[in-house]
């Protein structure tokens, strides 16, 4: 075993450094090589610290933004109707499902008086907080009786989506900021429903024996352009029939990647048309859950169902 003075001896400060024959260079002390690994090794603890705190700044920064987005979501659920109005045999049933914590899709039904209930939906453009953000400001315009000292009046559907267009175009919103709506208007008396649409998907009409209507009225996409006028349309309703108004959500609900089937959420639902109405729509969830899964949907999706019983 070498003694203790040959050791110094070998790391001293006077050893010579031998030529390293692959490199072609001298080779350090023994004790430089120590002391140079040392320092990385200070360096490399020093770094590590400083992805430590990284880590941490990110987690707690994360965590914050996970908070405040299940806070928004709260108070955009607090924003939908509790309970929905069933009047008579007039019965409301909705599917809501939003993409991420928050929606671009909102949506009421309401009583106007003692025989007419209002009932709209709005998608904003693209989903998340800035589409949440301007539901928040649809529905805050969304004006759908003119009250006077001696009275009210009901707007009409086209009137109420010409009033909330230019009260979007007026704010002069950023970033082509856009939303489509439609609204309805069921007279829970004679059966009557009064309806207008802003670029909104077609509302369909499911007949008592079967037959299925699509029903179309002219209007253009809500806060693009001024001076827009919306067309109101009639349907009468008789016992039986159902008339579902959705978001575009619904239409691209099925299939996986670019296979989407945009026309197989009617089939799904006119193939369970025979269940009641609640039912129906529980189980359509189901059946698109079971396809395409839950945790990640496409798009904010939202149907609105008015059954005469």
């Amino acid at each position: 075993m070498a003694s203790r003075s040959a050791l110094l001896r070998l790391v001293s400060d006077d050893a010579t450094p031998e030529a390293d024959p692959a490199k072609g260079d001298a080779v350090l002390p023994l004790h430089a090589q120590v002391e140079a690994m040392q320092l990385e090794m200070e360096q490399l603890k020093s770094e590590l610290h400083l992805l430590r705190r990284r880590d941490e700044t990110l987690n707690y920064c994360m965590h914050r933004i996970d908070e405040e987005l299940r806070l928004a979501a709260k108070l955009q659920q607090d924003f939908l109707p509790r309970t929905m109005p069933q009047i008579g045999n007039v019965h409301f049933h909705t599917l809501y499902r939003p993409a991420g914590y928050v929606s671009g899709d909102l949506y009421d039904v309401c009583r106007l008086d003692e025989q007419h209930v209002g009932f709209w939906m709005t998608d904003a453009v693209g989903h998340g907080m800035p589409a949440a953000l301007l539901t928040m400001f649809i529905k805050n315009a969304f004006v759908t009786k003119e009250i006077s000292a001696t009275g009210y009046r009901l707007l009409t559907p086209g009137e109420t989506l010409s009033r909330l267009n230019e009260a979007m175009v007026e704010q002069n919103l950023s970033q082509a900021t856009f939303a489509t709506a439609v609204y309805g208007v069921v007279n829970v008396r004679t059966l009557t429903v009064r309806y207008a649409r802003a670029g909104h998907p077609l509302p369909m009409l499911m007949k008592r024996f079967g037959e299925i209507d699509m029903l179309d009225a002219d209007g253009g996409l809500l806060g693009i352009f001024g001076g827009e006028v919306y067309e109101t349309r009639t349907v009468h309703l008789t016992p039986g029939d159902r008339l579902i108004f959705y978001s575009d959500g619904v239409e691209v609900a099925f299939g996986v990647g670019e296979s989407m089937d945009t026309h197989r959420w009617r089939h799904e639902l006119t193939e369970r048309r025979e269940l009641p109405t609640e039912t129906m729509l529980h189980e359509f969830a189901m059946q698109m859950d079971t396809e395409t899964g839950s945790i990640q949907p496409k798009d904010d999706l939202t149907i609105i169902a008015l059954e005469v019983r």
